[in-house]
């Protein structure tokens, strides 16, 4: 389901966006941030409770799309089912945004990354979630080595949440591809709901 040329593409963007979050994050008021981005996630998952089905895409793409080859299909239980990437520069922006956002926060920004491949790309939602799951570690890479250098990380800490990630999203690819996209945009909406609810607690409170 994975589109690996398209994520590798959005890498750049989000690569670039990561390490200058990560530098901004001792400049800039992380506490404004973190309410801005929580804002952005309830629009976000309004959007995701009225748009459940997939979008539906027609045409031949953006010129650069099929330039870069990043339309594709990916299967179904009726066999593969193609699909278009549109608004190529768009979505590279939003990814920017979201890599910015990462180095800031400290956080993959998978979810910013799902919302801006569904419903600014027009990419199937399975597609977008495992395509940003593919990302999410490139990017939280480009952005470590600033945060090692600067003694934020304790991996004394890491490793037990390491362990329950791993578990969790082992379980959780084996649910996606049977699973209901309509099921999945509500449980995704209702996930980003608590994240954002989180995210501006902490910033209103000066906890990030």
């Amino acid at each position: 389901m994975t589109n690996i040329r398209l994520g590798m593409f959005l890498e750049l963007a989000t690569t670039i966006g990561a390490i200058c979050g990560a530098w901004l994050s001792a400049l800039v008021s992380t506490s404004f941030i973190a309410v801005l981005f929580g804002v952005i996630l309830i629009l976000s998952a309004a959007i995701s409770f009225f748009k459940l089905a997939d979008p539906v895409s027609t045409g031949e793409g953006s010129p650069l799309s099929r330039w870069l080859k990043l339309n594709s299909s990916y299967p179904t239980p009726e066999g593969e089912k193609p699909y278009i990437v549109k608004n190529v520069i768009g979505g590279f922006f939003m990814m920017n945004v979201a890599g910015i956002i990462s180095g800031l926060l400290g956080i993959g920004s998978g979810a910013l990354k799902v919302i801006a491949m569904d419903n600014v790309m027009r990419i199937p939602f399975k597609v977008s979630t495992t395509t940003s799951n593919f990302m999410i570690g490139v990017t939280a890479a480009a952005s470590v080595g600033v945060y090692l250098s600067r003694g934020y990380i304790d991996p004394g800490l890491s490793m037990p949440v390491i362990l329950g990630v791993l578990l969790g999203a082992f379980m959780g690819s084996r649910i996606l591809t049977t699973a209901k996209t309509s099921s999945l945009k509500i449980l995704f909406a209702l996930v980003i709901i608590v994240l954002a609810i989180e995210m501006m607690y902490n910033g209103f409170t000066h906890k990030i």
